[in-house]
């Protein structure tokens, strides 16, 4: 007998046109209600939502997006916003300079494109920000051109439909992907059904951990299942090294029980958002003195610690409380609870400053240690 050999997958036109109708039927009897997703399309909505679901759950985005959209209905409102508005909106979501890119990318369209977002790939890539899946997918699902898209969700979908157990961040992998990404979008009916089909299949079904084969409209086609790998491929991607960051944040009342605030450089983690008096320090925990510092003489007592991660640090935070200083620096500023709540501010700051005790023994948000990402 001949030796056995792998079978190749099928990557012919009509399988290539039979998952694409699968995904399409599919995605049309089960797509989530989500409040981008309007009849017709609406390209700025498409242009908000891409920016906030960029490394970010479509579950959360779902109940930050109609905030955001009342707060700048129109892009050309979002364009003529100053940029520490935008940045309050974007406050918990993370990655601040998305919401950066994308308020550039607004005024890019006002200003070159008459408020229309683009409808071609190439002219939506020109645009701050904006990639090669953000343009695909604005091109397609808005404007149904045949633009392909390639995201985590989407990726994992198409190296499962071919059996592909390949590195999934080698750039031979990446290049395979775009190219079978093209070829399904060229096969399909409608490719806004498709490319939104892909992504949702991926979200929902074809998940990382425990897919749900049964469910699957297109497991049929698929080779993964086909051969019980469907558990096995991707394989886990390395994990990036964290550098650990020591933070020190002082949280500071005067007799009017305002809160002292200051805003954080341009440049690096979280920049331009505001904090309550915080020093850092790589690898190595602040010194006593630094902290008492940061209070202008005033002896600080240790309230709180917890961690929070991203995707390349761990910040290990501690918490103290401190009479107010005698002066404040330039760059620093006296904020009621109220004002608090129109700061741009990152998620540990939120926990800091807008806990419900945060001067008094207990944890910013009821004590002990967690661990958040984002």
């Amino acid at each position: 007998m001949p030796p056995h050999r792998a079978r190749k997958p099928d990557t012919s036109a009509s399988r290539d046109r039979a998952i694409a109708r699968g995904i399409e039927r599919w995605f049309q009897a089960s797509a989530r209600d989500l409040p981008w997703r309007t009849t017709p399309r609406d390209g700025y909505y498409a242009l908000v939502s891409e920016a906030m679901l960029l490394q970010t759950q479509a579950s959360r985005i779902a109940e930050r997006f109609p905030p955001f959209i009342q707060r700048f209905p129109t892009i050309e409102s979002l364009a003529e916003a100053d940029e520490h508005d935008v940045l309050a909106q974007w406050s918990g979501l993370g990655y601040y300079r998305r919401a950066k890119n994308l308020h550039a990318a607004a005024r890019a369209v006002v200003r070159e494109h008459g408020g229309i977002v683009p409808r071609d790939a190439s002219a939506l890539r020109r645009l701050p920000g904006v990639g090669r899946y953000t343009a695909g997918s604005i091109a397609s699902i808005v404007y149904d051109e045949p633009a392909p898209i390639v995201d985590g969700n989407v990726a994992r979908v198409l190296l499962r439909l071919d059996g592909a157990d390949l590195p999934p961040t080698a750039s031979a992998t990446i290049h395979r992907l775009w190219a079978r990404a093209e070829d399904l979008v060229r096969a399909a009916t409608s490719p806004a059904l498709l490319n939104e089909g892909l992504m949702e299949l991926g979200a929902n079904i074809c998940t990382p951990r425990s897919p749900g084969c049964d469910a699957c409209p297109v497991r049929s086609s698929c080779v993964a299942h086909r051969e019980g790998k469907q558990g096995d491929i991707p394989r886990p991607k390395p994990r990036p090294s964290q550098q650990v960051v020591h933070a020190a944040s002082v949280v500071m009342r005067d007799a009017k029980g305002r809160l002292l605030v200051e805003r954080r450089g341009d440049g690096g983690m979280w920049a331009g958002l505001w904090q309550a008096p915080t020093i850092e320090r790589e690898g190595k925990t602040p010194t006593r003195a630094s902290i008492d510092a940061l209070t202008g003489g005033g002896r600080a007592r240790r309230i709180a610690e917890f961690e929070h991660k991203t995707t390349h640090r761990i910040f290990r935070f501690t918490v103290y409380a401190a009479p107010p200083p005698k002066r404040r620096r330039p760059d620093q500023r006296w904020v009621s609870a109220a004002e608090i709540e129109g700061l741009a501010l990152a998620r540990p700051q939120m926990r800091i400053l807008q806990g419900s005790d945060p001067v008094g023994t207990n944890s910013p948000t009821g004590g002990g240690r967690s661990g958040s990402r984002g």
